[in-house]
């Protein structure tokens, strides 16, 4: 099992680089992670822009994440690694990883010959605290076992959160993921970095060792010659673990975009940026969504998130073509460093509980 780190305090923290900003404390289901977590630090006023030189897409969609809650009234069922990255990824044989809680009737649906999701997740163990990560996450009865690929860093919600079940790059399954109710017409700005996916064939960097902090590898078939997913770009910057930003001297005006929703994503990736986690695998502009997302912006905004047409699909389109690297964002100068363009998270809070947090 994971260890459990010590649980952490609501008062305002006065290290450089540690402090939390003002405001009613955080609902860690809804805005999880440190203060000074990747995820929660705005772009800063020293931040250096590179261009990112990526282009339109035919079709943009959704990298859909899972957040599972857990009590010790959940059953304990066996974690197995998958034998499988298409169909199949329930198939019994793989390496018996662990026993994990799950809620009884979650189901995570198999894949399909034209469907293959990375299906990062991240479960809460009971103690409210340590995150159990995974991917591609998978149950196909209920009660059964779960099966995904386990991630190599331990985490917890009021940490850093830097590591967890994006496969391409090794980055958190929950950090920078859209939260439901974050794209509604009248909910405030988003506060938080966002987690993106471009088609790395043509556009990641073609040499080693193809990522970059925070990000802690690169796919196993980046550099594979006879593999048809390789990274074939040619812009040594854009890499997994690359933060894109939209530079202060761009407008939405200036971008010309449409759409309420798209001009919260704009919002959100001028202030706090967008990390490169993950490869689409086809030539789609793809951003992170907590579950139940795509649901409520269809029910609320009466189009999809995605597709291949319409006012959505064409902001999406310019706010990618938008972004730019900033090049100097580091451990010790996330974003960029130099005063941040937004006040910094407030300290977490404890909530009530949910159990797939955006269901």
């Amino acid at each position: 099992m994971l260890m459990v780190a010590s649980v952490m305090s609501l008062t305002l923290l006065s290290a450089e680089g540690n402090a939390c900003g003002p405001g009613r404390p955080r609902n860690k289901h809804q805005w999880p992670f440190s203060c000074d977590s990747i995820w929660n630090q705005p772009i800063g006023s020293q931040a250096e822009y590179i261009p990112a030189e990526i282009g339109p897409s035919p079709w943009v969609s959704a990298e859909v994440n899972y957040y599972i809650v857990t009590t010790d009234s959940d059953p304990v069922v066996p974690w197995y690694f998958p034998l499988n990255w298409g169909p199949g990824r329930c198939e019994l044989g793989g390496e018996l990883l662990g026993e994990i809680h799950v809620p009884h009737n979650l189901i995570v649906p198999d894949a399909t010959p034209t469907k293959t999701p990375n299906n990062a997740a991240a479960f809460l163990a009971p103690d409210g605290q340590t995150l159990i990560q995974m991917n591609p996450l998978t149950r196909c009865e209920a009660g059964g076992p779960v099966f995904g690929y386990p991630t190599p860093g331990k985490e917890d919600v009021y940490g850093p959160g830097i590591t967890g079940g994006q496969g391409g790059s090794g980055l958190s399954s929950i950090g920078g993921t859209i939260r439901l109710g974050e794209l509604l017409p009248e909910a405030p700005p988003i506060r938080h970095a966002l987690k993106l996916l471009i088609y790395a064939h043509k556009y990641l960097y073609n040499n080693p060792p193809g990522y970059r902090w925070p990000a802690i590898r690169a796919d196993a078939y980046a550099f594979n010659p006879d593999s048809r997913s390789r990274y074939g770009g040619f812009n040594p910057d854009l890499v997994m673990g690359a933060l894109l930003a939209i530079p202060p001297d761009v407008t939405a005006e200036s971008l010309g975009l449409k759409t309420i929703p798209g001009k919260k994503l704009f919002e959100a990736l001028q202030d706090y940026g967008g990390y490169i986690v993950d490869d689409t695998a086809i030539d789609t502009h793809n951003i992170a969504l907590e579950t139940g997302v795509k649901e409520e912006f269809l029910a609320t905004c009466g189009y999809t998130f995605g597709g291949t047409s319409g006012d959505f699909f064409d902001d999406v389109n310019q706010l990618f073509q938008a972004l730019a690297i900033v090049q100097n964002n580091s451990p010790s100068s996330i974003g960029g460093g130099g005063t941040p363009r937004r006040p910094l998270a407030p300290p977490l809070g404890e909530p009530t509980a949910c159990r797939v947090c955006g269901s």
